[in-house]
């Protein structure tokens, strides 16, 4: 039953997902934390630490994980993971088909022109989901979040040193 439940889930959240595995985080919060309960809040904050830091996609990265966590087992993940990729590979056959068809029509040009703005929103939203409590519980973590976003956005830092820099300050600090 389980299963079943993790397949319709992530079935869904890849089936009703656009623009890659940072606006599915939200999607993800919303159905694993607050609908089924398989994760808690701060489960789900590390989850999304975890599925960043590895290799691979975030949004499949973060199935795998919350599948094995709802199932507690490698079946859980694997059912998780097919899940949320299903509907992509289907529907990225059948439109790479006619999107190189018709890639020059106007109207495919306006329709890809609107999901744009879209996209940036619904990153904005997972980063404003992943701004709670469980992340800023305090100044420490303010610091290094503000250090981070300045590292990145002003000097292109690398993302991999960062990460291993924000490890060893978190490590040294708490």
């Amino acid at each position: 039953m389980i299963y079943w439940q993790i397949f319709k889930t992530f079935l869904k959240i890849g089936l009703f997902n656009f623009g890659g595995g940072y606006p599915m985080i939200s999607f993800i919060q919303n159905e694993v934390v607050f609908k089924h309960a398989w994760l808690g809040t701060a489960e789900f904050t590390d989850i999304v630490a975890i599925s960043q830091m590895t290799p691979g996609p975030v949004g499949i990265n973060m199935a795998t994980y919350a599948g094995y966590a709802a199932a507690h087992s490698v079946w859980g993940a694997a059912v998780a993971t097919l899940a949320v990729c299903l509907p992509s590979l289907v529907i990225m056959i059948v439109l790479t088909r006619y999107f190189l068809k018709h890639r020059q029509n106007a109207s495919v040009k306006a329709v890809f022109k609107g999901l744009r703005p879209a996209i940036v929103g619904l990153i904005a939203a997972a980063a404003l989901v992943l701004a709670n409590g469980e992340n800023f519980p305090d100044w420490k973590s303010v610091v290094i979040f503000a250090l981070s976003f300045l590292l990145v956005f002003r000097f292109k830092f690398n993302p991999i040193r960062l990460i291993l820099l924000a490890g060893v300050a978190g490590w040294l600090i708490y």
